[in-house]
């Protein structure tokens, strides 16, 4: 969730280290903070609540000189978002640290440290491990053995960068349980959160292990496994960055990466659809074995699974479970024989998803499938097969164009499941036709923008909203939901409108709209029985429609006429024009449209 950077070279870093964190806002933080050495030795600190833009406006006025530091965003887990609690942490004017992750055992540790006379300055778990750092470092130990010989006392997970005035050649970096990765350049040595951190300054990396600790340096690195033994990690190279994280004429990087979702669904079927290879060279082998399903995903990818089950199980004809990942990763679960353990992430870093796919059943799994947009993350490393989903960088909260592209992974999945006699009830040739046309009609929709907006207009004063959908399009009304309320602050709830008369109908006045997905499928009569329910209770109706579904506006109805399509690309047709929808209520609403309170873009903690 917290973003890091550190730097080891023989220029100046300050501006390395701000043009990271500047890299990492997307990621969601209340606060950041610099620490550097300076060229006499000394301790340099930056460090406020709010915007990253406060840092900078305070190192114009105050520089920071050097080639070694480190810098931090932070979301807060333990202890207000103000400048106390913000990283880095000191010990001593000696030490600097910063923290991504929890440590579960803090208060513990804290009150060992406080019976030695240690003074704390702030409510955070990270400070314990500053002090812990400095009580050794103090006793003798090098900055590297400090930190070898503090680890094993954390319970929980992290991500560390530390800074020793006493040793202003090294920075020491450590991960257990939250992403770090190594940048390598000529001449000096980086650390980050996520490769986007350093994409400026160089494009080779190093992906650290759980249990990894490293020395930077301005020749190279050194790497140590959990047992202290020395060990290599290949290294990787990537290719030039796009332009996705240029603003361009876009007010807001979410409305940006809704318009962009053409070309990446584009990008995304630029391969064969029905060559299995696209998931991996293992992909044959597997697919020929599974006998069921089990999706593990987080929010929206969540969401993304359960319209993949409807798929799966219509198309392919077998059996396939979908659950969240914090709640699968602590229940007895039972796996069945010739299970796909399919994880779905955007980031790939996600802390609940990867901690359950590395306790899915071994016995009973044929094969482990990410479907992922960043190629190299964790929850990649750790699978048999790969979907990568290019999307490109997603640097919106909420999230659009990585949703959308993943439903199209979904659907290649189930397409090539299915072609050993399953598929028969799916047309090959008709698939693909609607996987082409997919970009073209998402087009169609992005050209209601402007009714969309006008529709948006209805629900600024309003504090809550309910969303209605039947068969596959209850999953699509529950991310509709998702999205209001996480970009506009607006409680929204999605149900199968079915459920409507078993509670929720209770919620229903002139002072509750109710936004209903309606595509012109076998369900639609019941759909609109259920709409005339709320409409004898004076409830407000938003109709996102088929064209050809019948529906006509009126007083108490909103209809917006949405191109015909089936269900395989109905989900991403109608997915659109919600974001659309969201977006212009949180715009009207005045809200931070692409970093919305309390969240964070990349969820790295339990």
């Amino acid at each position: 969730m917290c973003g890091i950077v550190a730097a080891m070279a023989k220029r100046e870093v300050a501006d390395i280290l701000l043009e990271g964190l500047r890299r990492l806002e997307y990621r969601g933080y209340d606060s950041a903070g610099i620490a550097m050495i300076d060229h006499d030795g000394g301790l340099q600190l930056h460090k406020y609540s709010g915007k990253v833009a406060i840092l900078e406006q305070a190192l114009a006025l105050e520089p920071m000189q050097g080639g070694i530091g480190i810098a931090h965003t932070r979301w807060a887990t333990h202890g207000q978002p103000n400048a106390l609690n913000a990283h880095p942490h000191v010990a001593g004017n000696r030490l600097a640290l910063v923290h991504n992750g929890i440590i579960e055992n803090h208060q513990a540790l804290r009150q060992q440290l406080e019976a030695d006379d240690t003074a704390f300055l702030s409510e955070t778990d990270t400070e314990v491990i500053v002090h812990l750092l400095a009580k050794a470092v103090n006793g003798g130990a090098t900055l590297l053995a400090a930190v070898q010989q503090v680890i094993p006392q954390l319970n929980g997970a992290y991500a560390l960068a530390v800074i020793d005035t006493e040793n202003p050649e090294q920075v020491v970096v450590a991960r257990q349980g939250s992403p770090l990765v190594l940048g390598v350049g000529i001449g000096e040595t980086f650390a980050g959160s996520d490769t986007l951190a350093l994409r400026s300054v160089t494009d080779t990396f190093v992906y650290l292990e759980e249990g990894d600790v490293a020395v930077l340096e301005v020749a190279g690195y050194q790497l140590f496994a959990a047992n202290g033994e020395p060990v290599e990690r290949p290294k990787t190279r990537l290719e030039a960055e796009h332009e996705s994280q240029v603003l361009g004429d876009y007010d807001h990087y979410m409305l940006k990466e809704i318009h962009e979702q053409p070309a990446r669904l584009a990008d995304t079927l630029a391969l064969d659809p029905l060559d299995c290879t696209v998931f991996g060279p293992r992909a044959a082998a597997i697919f020929g074995q599974v006998s069921a399903v089990q999706i593990l995903a987080c929010g929206t990818s969540y969401h993304a699974g359960l319209v993949a089950r409807h798929w799966i199980e219509q198309y392919v004809g077998i059996p396939c479970q979908v659950e969240v990942a914090s709640e699968y990763r602590y229940r007895q679960s039972v796996t069945l024989p010739g299970t796909l353990i399919v994880t779905i992430s955007q980031s790939g870093e996600t802390a609940d998803t990867l901690a359950a796919l590395k306790i899915a059943d071994n016995d009973h799994i044929v094969g482990r499938l990410a479907i992922c947009n960043v190629d190299h993350s964790a929850i990649v490393r750790a699978s048999d097969l790969v979907f990568l989903t290019r999307a490109g960088a997603e640097i919106g909260v909420a999230s659009t164009k990585a949703f959308t592209t993943q439903l199209v992974a979904l659907q290649l999945l189930a397409a090539n499941l299915g072609r050993n006699g399953a598929l028969s009830t799916l047309n090959n040739e008709r698939f693909c036709a609607t996987l082409r046309g997919m970009p073209d009609a998402v087009a169609q929709v992005l050209a209601l923008e402007p009714t969309i907006k006008a529709m948006a207009a209805h629900f600024t004063l309003k504090h809550h909203a309910l969303f209605l959908g039947r068969g596959i399009y209850h999953p699509i009304a529950m991310e509709g939901a998702l999205k209001l309320k996480e970009i506009s602050y607006i409680h929204a709830e999605a149900y199968p409108a079915g459920e409507l008369k078993h509670g929720p109908l209770a919620l229903v006045d002139d002072d509750m709209p109710v936004v209903a997905v309606a595509p012109n499928d076998e369900l639609l009569e019941k759909l609109r029985s259920n709409l005339e329910e709320v409409r004898a209770r004076g409830g407000e109706l938003f109709v996102f429609a088929d064209e050809a579904a019948g529906f006509t506006a009126g007083e108490g109805v909103h209809v917006l006429p949405m191109p015909h399509c089936s269900d395989m690309a109905g989900p991403v047709i109608y997915t659109v024009a919600l974001q659309l929808l969201s977006y212009y209520v949180a715009l009207a609403k005045g809200t931070d449209v692409d970093k919305p309170r309390n969240l964070a873009k990349s969820v790295t903690v339990e």
